[in-house]
């Protein structure tokens, strides 16, 4: 567990520090039940938006962390336009997500885990850098990956444990 909190040669502390606000936000997400991601947005060493994972609590498909943190970010520099901008982010952002950091011209983004199922920073797809869209973003991947990862993996075992249990105890009753 030590090399979670030990510093990554290719990241800064600054990039610790925004990366676990991200995981912070994450757990808020958890706590309603909802996929746990986290998502900042950094604009010359300030956090000028955050935001969590509320599509259920919401019922907005849309509703994303990236989404949240995105929509914060324009509104708070009063532009949709987000250049100079970094996003730190808990899981690689998937496609919608992916073609809003386009849209908006963010610079940079940097996450936790990748999504082998979704993920559209390099995993599944490369929106991020496609060379036919207008705007290509870095990307930096596996801050504090093993973090997260556990983190994710730990919330869908659960998940997967009170369907189970749900499963069972409708059975029980039905009998």
């Amino acid at each position: 567990m030590n090399e979670i909190n030990t510093l990554s040669p290719e990241f800064s502390a600054l990039d610790h520090k925004f990366m676990s606000r991200a995981i912070e936000l994450a757990q808020i997400a958890e706590s309603h039940n909802e996929i746990p991601v986290g998502a900042v947005v950094v604009y010359h060493g300030e956090i000028i938006g955050e935001g969590y994972n509320r599509s259920i609590m919401d019922n907005d498909p849309s509703a994303h962390a990236e989404m949240m943190a995105i929509r914060q970010a324009g509104k708070n520099i009063a532009n949709y336009r987000l250049i100079d901008c970094t996003l730190y982010v808990t899981l690689e952002p998937c496609p919608m997500c992916a073609g809003l950091l386009v849209h908006s011209r963010i610079d940079k983004v940097i996450f936790a885990t990748k999504d082998e199922k979704t993920g559209a920073a390099g995993s599944v797809f490369n929106l991020t850098q496609h060379e036919k869209l207008n705007h290509q973003i870095n990307v930096n991947e596996g801050l504090m990956q093993a973090e997260c990862a556990t983190m994710l993996s730990n919330f869908f075992k659960r998940r997967r444990k009170e369907i189970k249990a749900a499963k069972q105890a409708a059975k029980q009753n039905a009998k």
